[in-house]
């Protein structure tokens, strides 16, 4: 006689019951979960959801980044980037698949902003945004001068300062703008772009521009190492001067701009003459001269 199959006392599953058994096990205890991994087999479709799987010498994951998350990285994914991520575990019950829902994701051996500006700086070399060829000559004597950065705090006080000490015939406006967090590159460019337009139509013809502010973190630096205030100083038809924090800083806007200055107050000083050593030039003419007479 045959044994009964299955025993009276297992428990039977339908394969749904198992496969949301499973679900329920790893999204209970995975959430959250961290994995290194190499990104492999990436996908950008028009979404804007990033579809990759996450693989090491032994297995490979499934994994997605929802449109929102992708958006928030300051830094481009790539197949055979080393990342470390955060995520949580879930599983698809059509398809019984399970996959890493990222909510986080970091390079490995590399901080995000640092690899962000190695990406843009490598992209822009490329496209010939750093050229010397294309860059433009600083008028001697400017009439008007144009200060785009945060109408509060030292810099602006700095540059206002050193401006009219050393050439105050010429004219100088503040285009106000912010200088850190969210918008903050977006409203450099725009500004970039408004003065050039103002002095394209002659409403407002403009000899140089400076472009900056005083010192910070990388972090706090960051708006002047976005592409779209590069691709306004780029296009600018006005001569740039940047002048972003402090000595040992180097933005993405130092490289693309016509001159870069070191700090702020460098910047007033590249953009103006010296109005004691020009006073001091024409009186050795006028001396030169009466000695010719």
């Amino acid at each position: 006689m045959s044994a009964v199959f299955p025993p009276p006392s297992i428990k039977v599953f339908t394969v749904g019951e198992l496969t949301r058994a499973i679900k329920g096990l790893l999204e209970e205890k995975y959430t959250p979960v961290w994995v290194e991994g190499e990104v492999s087999n990436l996908s950008r479709p028009n979404s804007g959801h990033l579809y990759l799987t996450l693989k090491d010498e032994e297995a490979p994951l499934r994994a997605v980044i929802w449109r929102g998350v992708g958006l928030r990285m300051r830094f481009d994914l790539q197949d055979g980037m080393r990342v470390i991520v955060r995520g949580r575990l879930t599983v698809y019950l059509p398809r019984g698949d399970y996959q890493l829902q990222i909510e986080e994701v970091q390079p490995k051996g590399v901080g995000p902003l640092e690899l962000a500006f190695r990406q843009l700086k490598e992209k822009l070399f490329t496209q010939g945004f750093f050229d010397p060829a294309r860059k433009k000559k600083l008028p001697r004597i400017p009439r008007r001068v144009v200060l785009v950065t945060s109408p509060t705090g030292s810099a602006v006080r700095d540059m206002l300062e050193i401006l009219s000490r050393r050439w105050p015939a010429a004219e100088v406006w503040v285009c106000p703008v912010k200088v850190q967090g969210d918008g903050a590159a977006q409203d450099v460019a725009d500004a970039i772009r408004r003065v050039n337009k103002l002095h394209a139509t002659g409403a407002a013809v403009v000899d140089v521009m400076i472009v900056g502010r005083g010192g910070g973190s990388l972090e706090d630096l960051w708006a002047f190492n976005e592409e779209p205030v590069a691709q306004a100083i780029f296009a600018s038809r006005i001569p740039v001067v940047s002048g972003v924090g402090h000595e040992d800083d180097l933005t993405i806007a130092d490289l693309v701009a016509d001159q870069r200055a070191l700090t702020p107050s460098e910047a007033a000083e590249k953009v103006t003459p010296d109005r004691a050593a020009v006073l001091d030039w024409l009186e050795k003419q006028e001396t030169r001269w009466r000695g010719l007479l």
